[in-house]
This record gives structure tokens, C-alpha cells and sequence, in this order.
């Protein structure tokens, strides 16, 4: 049943060795099972003579008319959009963690401009955070998705840290901290 903490009596493979195959035309051993090889190593071809690797070492130039500065908030437009937000983030959660983003209170400050762009500062619970790289993306992709919103931006920020103060009661409730 718990054959995982069974000790493997195999040695472990080598480190830098591909991982073994099954050879499916091979003929069967005597146990009846296909012996395993390791796959031959696949060459790379050399780029052409011609190939300009330096605009891959360089950061992607900004589409023209998109600028990721700092929103300055207009009143009006975040009074209208910022409920919005707040609720399709509060369809965002870690998945360590059974509450969202919002009301865990990851999420310091959302601005939004004049012309609809919407910034939203947030942090992480710790900056060795797994979800580190899906977190933000998926709050960009739903604030963005929010009628009357033209582009969003996520800035993770690390300064105020975030501690379990910043939960809110609702949040502290459900994970029984109350």
C-alpha cells in the first residue's frame, strides 16, 4: 500500500545520463520485459552565419502607444473599475493557501488612469513563493478581461512585507485563525 517508502533496491541512475527508453521493436528478455536503452543524443544544427542572437539577450521593445509607467489614478475611473477588479481577483487563489489573493491581502494598491489602464500592486506570502510566476500573470489576465479596462500591469512589491496581519477577518475565519 505504501510502497513508497519502500527502499528501492535498484542503484540510482547517473546524473547527466538521458533517461532510458523502451525499445519497442527490441526482443523481450527472458522476464518478458523490453530492455531498456538510453536514446541517442539529438545534434543541434548551428544557426546560420547570418543570425542575430543579440536582439534575444535584450528586453522586448514596449508595442507602440503601450507604456507601463505608473498610473496616475483619476477618481472617476477607479471609482467605476476598481469594484470590478476587486471581484474577478477575488476569483485568484493560492493554491497553498484555501482563500484569495484579496482577502489574504496580497494586494496593496489598484490604480486606475484616465484612459483605463489599471495598475495593481501586490506581493507575494514569501518571496520563495511557487506560485511566484502564476500569481501575477493570472491577475493581469483578469483585470484585464474587465469591460472598460485597455491594459492592465501587476507590480510585485516586497516592501511593506506581507505578514498574516494583513488578512482580513473573513480570511482569518476560514482558516480558523479567529
Amino acid at each position: 500500500m505504501f510502497s513508497f517508502f519502500k527502499k528501492d533496491p535498484k542503484p540510482a541512475a547517473d546524473v547527466g545520463s538521458a533517461p532510458p527508453t523502451v525499445q519497442a521493436d527490441a526482443p523481450a528478455s527472458p522476464a518478458g520485459v523490453a530492455e531498456l536503452r538510453p536514446e541517442p543524443a539529438v545534434a543541434i544544427p548551428d544557426p546560420p552565419a547570418d543570425f542575430d542572437v543579440s536582439a534575444l539577450l535584450e528586453p522586448s521593445p514596449t508595442p507602440a502607444g503601450r507604456t507601463f509607467a505608473p498610473v496616475v489614478a483619476d477618481a472617476d475611473a477607479t471609482l467605476e473599475l476598481k469594484p470590478k477588479i476587486v471581484q474577478v481577483i477575488g476569483t485568484v487563489f493560492d493554491p497553498e493557501i484555501p482563500v484569495n489573493i484579496f482577502e489574504l491581502g496580497l494586494v496593496y494598491d489598484i490604480r486606475v488612469g484616465a484612459d483605463r489602464r489599471v495598475w495593481i500592486d501586490m506581493t507575494l506570502t514569501s518571496p520563495n513563493c511557487p506560485s511566484a510566476q502564476s500569481l501575477p500573470h493570472e491577475v493581469q489576465y483578469k483585470a484585464k478581461a474587465v469591460p472598460g479596462v485597455t491594459d492592465a500591469h501587476v507590480e510585485i512589491v516586497w516592501e511593506p512585507p506581507w505578514s498574516m496581519e494583513k488578512m482580513s477577518d473573513a480570511a482569518r475565519l476560514q482558516l480558523g485563525l479567529l
